[in-house]
Order: structure tokens, then C-alpha cells, then sequence
């Protein structure tokens, strides 16, 4: 009977439609409150925040005041909201009407304070910056204004000290993809076009993204196949394998930017640094296999190939090697002069080794043998040096074949020198290329995150 007696001299003759103040020049002094529950989703493509937020009101109606000793000493009513004024405080960011639960009482004490309590999604716009995905932090604000009312009707203030909000998180859900930092908050006055100041509380709730998943996910791949093209450059630069191996490293990593494009945030002003850094491994990677190309075909069919150019083996063999530190640098002069001390030996061996018309090593024999057998050398001599003649023919044709063989064998000697030379400076300066990129983009990510 007390609650019903209360609810009816409270309500009788309330009038909902204008504000609860005897005089008309008091302002009514609403104080806000928000707690972050959760971070339901970030929206890169919209640059659209969800959240869910625990949103508290209160504001002294001056017409709804008892005496707790005419009502059973009650101190405190609930009672309908579409019954009573509330004022008309928005979020400006709003953009579409969450699945928000609807509460329809609030809560009214014996000295007129209204206390409005209710959780809220807000979808809200939100300036999201996604240049240092996954590392980033993103800054929105919640801003609360009356959408009517001048600051000298309805004037906003702060629940809670400012302290007390920032660091607030006993509500918050923490087991999601975003880990609330702090919330700040700030009150402003503000005017359109010279009219009315209006008063708003802004809050400013910064998040930040939990890296893990896409560090496993997206660095890791990328920076193991990244390695692998390293390794792949130990492979001899005179086979073939290199380059296979090359393109399938190349396919592979195209295979992966694909399964990952639905994973990276797009949006219509910018690019993550993240899809940058995919684009230049993927340049990395062409770099390195235009470079194993070069290699493959200057050491690869050397019989169709001059002789390898002066200048080109003083500034390769010589210069670059003592550059590039090369151990078996002594290798490649030694290797060219053995060529040149068996061609000479090759052609004294076969001055010594002619013979003599008749077949014989020693002439002496031969006088001897005319001598006892003049009648038998005289018969066999024109059979013998037909013979002769075509053996030698033979031994001739042998002899400029192998040393047609081992000139083509000195050609593709030194131009595999060259291509291993070669081979060790592009590989040094492909690796030194890599080594910056990657301190470079590890500065930039650490440099951003502290910040």
C-alpha cells in the first residue's frame, strides 16, 4: 500500500513534458557515468566500432520529492521511465541502433535524485588507423550532448573522478582480440554557427589489439619462406635445382598472400604496413630468382660461349675475390695455370712419341734390320707406310679433339668461376638488403607500439 499511495502522488499530476525545475532559469545538472563491458568488433572497411557499455545517469527532478515519514519511511521508488522526464543526452558518434536490452524503471529517491541505469551496444564512427596492424591502437571517443538543450537548461558533469574512469576495467570482458587500455574523459563547450553553447562530455576509449594470432598466423610464415629463399642460395650455382626451387618458393608465397588477403584490413584511405611489407618479400623473392636466372644461364652451356673477357677476370677473379674475402680465391689462378702446363706437356709428349718412317724407335735397329733383311723391308715398305700414314692420320684427329674438348673444358671453368663469383656478391647484397628491411620495419613496429 505504501509503494502504490507513493507511485500515485508522485505520478498524479506529473507532467513529463517539461523540465523538472520550479524556476526556469535553474539548470538541470545531469552527471554521467560509462564502463566498457566489451569490445564486440572493430570494422576497418566502415570505420564502425561496437561496443557494450554500461551507461549510468543522474539528475534531480525537482517534482518528485516526499516525505519518507508519510510513506512508510520509503526513501527510494522505482518507477515507468515513459512516465517521467529524461533528458534527451545522445552520443553523437551514433550511427545505428544496436540490440541494446530495454530497462524501463528507474530509480527515484526522497530527495528527488533520479538515478538511470542501463547497458548499451553502441555501433559508433570511429577514425580507425590501421598502419601498424597488427600493432596498433585505436583512439574513439563516445561523445555525450544534449541534442536540444543549451548548457543553460541541461549542463553535463562527471559521475565518477576522472582517475576512477580511466582505469576502470572490473566489468570488462578481457579475453577477446582487443585489451582496453584506459578511458579518458573531457568536458567541452562547444557552439554552431555562433548560436547557443551546448555542453558535452566526450570519452575517449583506447584499445589495443592483441598481436598473437596474426604474428603466428601472418609474420611467421612469411618470414619462414623468407629464410628459405636465404638457404636456397647455397645450392651450386651450376644446377638446375636452384631455380625450381626458386619458382616454388615464389608459388608458395603466392599461394599464401592469397589465403591471407581475407585476414589483412582494408580500407579505402590507406594500407597496413603489414600488406607493404608482403609486397616488398614478394619483390625479394622475383629479385632473388631473376638473380638466380642470370647466374644459371652464365654458367650453364659454355661450349656455345666465348672465352671469358680479360676485364672480366681482372674485376671478378682478382678484385672481387679479395673483396668478398673468399677463401679458395687461390684455387681459380692455380686451376689456370694447371690448364696451360698440360696442354704444354701434352704437345712435348706428342713431338717425342713420332716415329720413324719405318715403324721403329731406334735407327740404329732399323739400319740393322736393313741390313741382314734388305730384300724383306723392300717388299713391306710401301704395305708399311700406307699403314703408317693412316695410324697417323688417326692419332691426329684423337689429338685435336681432346684438345678441342679441353679448350671447351678451360671455357666453362672459368666462366664457372665467374658465376660463383658472381654469385657471392649478389648473394651478399641481396642478404645485406634483406638484414635492413628487417631492422628497418622492427624499428618502425617498436618505435610505434611504445608509442
Amino acid at each position: 500500500p505504501a509503494l502504490r499511495r507513493l507511485s500515485h502522488y508522485l505520478l498524479a499530476h506529473y507532467q513529463k513534458g517539461t523540465r523538472p525545475v520550479r524556476d526556469w532559469r535553474t539548470t538541470t545538472n545531469v552527471a554521467i557515468d560509462l564502463m566498457v563491458y566489451a569490445i564486440l568488433s572493430v570494422d576497418e572497411k566502415n570505420q564502425v566500432l561496437t561496443t557494450y557499455i554500461w551507461y549510468r545517469q543522474h539528475w534531480t527532478d525537482e517534482f518528485l520529492m516526499w516525505d519518507p515519514a508519510h510513506f512508510d519511511n520509503l526513501t527510494q521508488i522505482s518507477l515507468p521511465m515513459e512516465n517521467i522526464w529524461v533528458p534527451d543526452i545522445l552520443i553523437n558518434e551514433f550511427v545505428d541502433v544496436g540490440k541494446s536490452p530495454h530497462v524501463p524503471y528507474v530509480y527515484v529517491s526522497h530527495h528527488g535524485e533520479v538515478q538511470n541505469l542501463k547497458p548499451i551496444q553502441v555501433m559508433t564512427a570511429c577514425s580507425l588507423d590501421i598502419y601498424n596492424f597488427p600493432f596498433d591502437v585505436q583512439n574513439c571517443s563516445l561523445t555525450f550532448t544534449s541534442w536540444l538543450h543549451h548548457i543553460r537548461d541541461i549542463n553535463l558533469s562527471l559521475w565518477r573522478q576522472p582517475e576512477l574512469v580511466k582505469f576502470d576495467r572490473s566489468v570488462f570482458m578481457n579475453q577477446g582480440e582487443w585489451e582496453l587500455l584506459y578511458v579518458l574523459s573531457h568536458f567541452q563547450e562547444f557552439s554552431v554557427k555562433s548560436s547557443d553553447n551546448y555542453a558535452e562530455m566526450k570519452f575517449y576509449v583506447v584499445i589495443r589489439r592483441r598481436p598473437l594470432f596474426y604474428t603466428v598466423s601472418l609474420l611467421l610464415p612469411s618470414i619462414f619462406l623468407m629464410v628459405m629463399d636465404i638457404v636456397g642460395f647455397y645450392l651450386p650455382p651450376n644446377s638446375g635445382e636452384r631455380v625450381s626451387f626458386k619458382i616454388t618458393l615464389l608459388l608458395g608465397y603466392s599461394v599464401f598472400l592469397i589465403i591471407v588477403s581475407d585476414t589483412l584490413p582494408a580500407t579505402a584511405v590507406g594500407t597496413p604496413l603489414i600488406g607493404i611489407y608482403f609486397v616488398v618479400c614478394m619483390a625479394l623473392l622475383v629479385i632473388s630468382l631473376t638473380e638466380t636466372i642470370l647466374i644459371v644461364r652464365l654458367v650453364h652451356k659454355q661450349d656455345l660461349q666465348p672465352h671469358v673477357p680479360e676485364w672480366v677476370k681482372r674485376l671478378l677473379l682478382e678484385r672481387a675475390t679479395v673483396l668478398l674475402c673468399i677463401r679458395d680465391r687461390k684455387k681459380f689462378s692455380q686451376n689456370r695455370m694447371q690448364n696451360s702446363d698440360i696442354s704444354r706437356q701434352a704437345e712435348n709428349n706428342d713431338s717425342t712419341a713420332k716415329l720413324t718412317p719405318y715403324g721403329c724407335e731406334d735407327p740404329r735397329e732399323c739400319g740393322a734390320v736393313g741390313g741382314t733383311r734388305p730384300t724383306l723391308a723392300f717388299a713391306s715398305r710401301a704395305e708399311g707406310s700406307a699403314a703408317l700414314q693412316g695410324v697417323l692420320h688417326e692419332i691426329t684427329a684423337i689429338r685435336q679433339f681432346l684438345e678441342k674438348r679441353e679448350e671447351f673444358r678451360d671455357v666453362a671453368r672459368e666462366w664457372l668461376q665467374v658465376g660463383y663469383v658472381l654469385d657471392v656478391l649478389l648473394f651478399r647484397a641481396y642478404l645485406v638488403a634483406v638484414l635492413a628491411y628487417s631492422i628497418t620495419l622492427g624499428t618502425l613496429w617498436s618505435v610505434w607500439r611504445d608509442a
